[in-house]
């Protein structure tokens, strides 16, 4: 259980590094209304960070 959460820790930890290294303050941006808008269970400030996010993508 705890090697579960430790492991699933340092993929977030990974992934959010990756994504602000590649796509600046924007990327952090959206990765933090995704996750605040997932912890607060609103629907809304989840999916602008994803639309942010996926925009952020296809730019490149």
């Amino acid at each position: 259980m705890i090697a579960t959460r430790l492991m699933l820790s340092a993929f977030a930890l990974g992934f959010d590094h990756m994504i602000e290294s590649r796509y600046g303050g924007a990327g952090a941006l959206a990765l933090f209304l995704i996750g605040a808008g997932i912890k607060a269970r609103n629907a809304n400030c989840t999916s602008i960070g994803a639309v942010l996010l996926i925009l952020l993508m296809t730019q490149a």
